[in-house]
């Protein structure tokens, strides 16, 4: 499963923003508490799109070398990219479903 690029774009976008938020100090009470919670459920989220944008892009800047000597040694690194950016991804979607609101509750 591939997540688009302005996808990932997104998710960082509102993550730098809630970061801002809480860092700016003007939030209290429950707009605190709102933005806090909202923070600790997109942050595993946020760090697995950054992991896949810096291997998307580390796999196009390898890609485009011209050296044939700097390519050579390229070619580990790509197969070793290529083999764990599919893993990165799966990992993106699954932190991406939807939480299940019964979650949040009490179980008994």
């Amino acid at each position: 499963m591939t997540i688009p690029d302005d996808r990932l774009a997104q998710l960082a976008a509102r993550f730098a923003e809630l970061e801002a938020r809480l860092a700016s100090g003007t939030l209290e009470g429950d707009a605190f508490v709102a933005a806090s919670r909202d923070y600790a459920e997109l942050e595993p989220v946020a760090r697995a799109a950054q992991d896949v944008r810096a291997m998307r892009g580390e796999l196009a800047s390898l890609a485009a070398l011209d050296d044939p000597e700097m390519r050579e040694l390229a070619e580990e690194e790509l197969a070793r990219l290529r083999e764990q950016l599919p893993e990165a991804e799966h990992r993106l979607a699954v932190a991406m479903l939807p939480r299940d609101s019964a979650d949040s509750r009490p179980a008994m």
